[in-house]
């Protein structure tokens, strides 16, 4: 087998057709949440506290030694809305999926005592 049809079967395997849409899509939905955290929660939760601490942007935040510790907060906000909104997709796929019907049980053979009655009646003949 040649090294174009290998690939062309590595590439064409469910596995890696996945991932690059999972790649694609992660992509696209970081952005999502990066403007939901800076056009939407920065400006209505944030704001206030900004304000009072004389600051236009959370990321402009930073301690009289020059930590910008607006960084930090603002990765830590981000993180905690995608994990919230990941949380809230799997949740939902979950619940969509089929419950599975319970295999049927197996069915009940002799019981032990059955078996030794079995035996003894057995070794009487």
């Amino acid at each position: 087998m040649g090294m174009v049809s290998e690939f062309k079967d590595f590439i064409a395997k469910g596995n890696a057709m996945d991932l690059a849409v999972g790649v694609i899509i992660g992509g696209a939905f970081g952005a999502i949440v990066t403007s939901l955290v800076s056009d939407v929660i920065t400006p209505a939760i944030l704001n206030p506290a900004l304000k009072a601490a004389h600051v236009e942007n959370l990321k402009d935040l930073k301690t009289d030694s020059g930590i910008l510790y607006g960084n930090f907060l603002s990765a830590v906000i981000s993180f905690l809305v995608i994990a919230f909104v990941i949380f809230i997709l799997v949740k939902a796929i979950n619940s969509m999926k089929k419950k599975e019907a319970p295999a049927p049980a197996a069915p009940a053979g002799p019981t032990q005592e059955q078996l030794l009655a079995e035996i003894r009646d057995l070794l009487k003949k």
